[in-house]
């Protein structure tokens, strides 16, 4: 084989040089720059040094040999699939991780009723993953026979989703009991203290007739202190305005002899955290005896309706009054949300009269408001009366159940040796 060195000013002149002495056979090994020319050492200049040899083939005889090789490889697999499968079985593994199925296609290759089902739940705009969870339940609980009956199955489900909302349960207390409304601007706090005044000191909507104060804390929104102080005047309720801590403090002093408090708060954006907290140090005139209910309107996107309930947990709600009800169709979004945040429901309104348009929530009110189930309103009540039926024995099971773990400890309490 032979090998060959030659130098030029610059890398291109280099390959010319090689190329017009040894044609297409000249392969290139390595390359480096030098210091060429000058005499003795002075006035040389930087160029390039190419080493290399020449091939005893040609460059049409190399094409092709290597279309040779080429070919017997290709020959070599020739009829065999087996790549080909694993590269489609890749693709489409792949597609099916990328892509995130549909309700619509999640009940795919099962019962026709699994799509019906989907369908309705997202025509009211239940989250995904309630939709799955109720999904989940008919393939544990449901019969084939009973899925060939489409109607059945959704009275069904609207039975399961009255399940999963959680109603306030009201308790009876000796001491006197303070509600404080809070929420952002907008969602009509003033005018549900309003309704809950009347109702509550009128006794109407099955209430008892209580003595009422109304507090407000809102002294800075244009008309809204006159707005409540008429209410309380047109029901004659006293009446209380107070802008600090140390007022709202006196102010609980001096209606220490109610039997309910309502306080009316600022509506606030939840983005507006240093106004909230100022609310906040506000409301702790209240010592830790008050009960907070958040309001929300009806209305209220999902994404919104969450970063709600996120920024206003520093006021420890208890529960959710939702108002606008008549606003809209659609509250499986609602639903969804309350249900995943473990949220009880407390008041709902659906207009502006007072105090005609507030009642309790109940389930039957609810589901009545969902698009698409048969409401059998004797069946729901059968089955909500039952359901309810089961919750109170419940309850008093526990308590006989801790009443009997507390006897027991009593009497063994004079022989019990606690260590130091």
């Amino acid at each position: 084989m032979q090998y060959f060195t030659e130098q030029a000013p610059t890398h291109q002149e280099a390959l010319e040089k090689i190329r017009r002495k040894y044609g297409d056979r000249a392969k290139i090994l390595t390359h480096r720059t030098v210091r060429i020319g000058g005499f003795i050492g002075l006035f040389a200049k930087e160029g390039v040094e190419m080493t290399g040899y020449i091939t005893h083939e040609n460059a049409a005889a190399q094409k092709n040999r290597l279309q040779e090789e080429k070919k017997k490889i290709l020959d070599s697999v020739k009829g065999d699939k087996t790549l080909d499968k694993v590269l489609q079985e890749i693709q489409s593994l792949k597609e099916h991780l990328e892509r995130k199925p549909s309700v619509e296609e999640e009940g795919k290759g099962e019962h026709p009723t699994f799509k019906v089902v989907s369908e309705t739940l997202s025509a009211n705009e239940f989250s995904y993953s309630f939709i799955q969870s109720i999904l989940e339940r008919m393939r544990r609980e449901l019969s084939y026979e009973t899925l060939n009956d489409s109607q059945e199955v959704l009275s069904r489900v609207l039975e399961w989703i009255g399940e999963y909302i959680n109603l306030r349960h009201e308790q009876e207390t000796a001491e006197p009991k303070i509600l404080i409304l809070v929420g952002p601007t907008g969602v009509g706090k003033t005018t549900t203290i309003a309704k809950l005044a009347a109702i509550h000191s009128l006794g109407s909507k099955g209430e008892r007739a209580k003595d009422v104060r109304i507090v407000t804390i809102d002294n800075y929104r244009i008309g809204a202190k006159q707005q409540i102080k008429t209410y309380a005047e047109i029901l004659e309720l006293p009446f209380g305005s107070v802008e600090t801590f140390q007022d709202l403090n006196k102010q609980m002093a001096l209606f220490e002899d109610a039997e309910l408090v309502l306080i009316d708060t600022i509506g606030k954006s939840p983005k507006d955290y240093m106004s909230l907290a100022k609310m906040r140090e506000i409301l702790d005139g209240c010592n830790g005896k008050a009960e907070v209910h958040l309001t929300v309107s009806a209305t209220t996107k999902v994404s919104d309706l969450k970063e709600l309930m996120q920024q206003f947990e520093p006021f420890d709600y208890t529960s959710i009054v939702l108002t606008k009800v008549d606003e809209t169709m659609r509250i499986g979004n609602l639903i969804s949300v309350l249900y995943e945040k473990g949220k009880t429901i407390s008041y709902l309104t659906d207009g502006q009269r007072v105090p005609e348009d507030i009642q309790k929530a109940t389930r039957l009110r609810l589901l009545k408001t969902l698009e698409g189930f048969p409401v059998d309103v004797p069946r729901l009540e059968r089955y909500f009366g039952e359901t309810k039926a089961r919750e109170k024995k419940e309850l008093e099971n526990q308590s006989r159940r801790a009443c009997r773990h507390w006897s027991r400890s009593s009497s063994t309490e004079s022989v019990t040796i606690w260590p130091r």
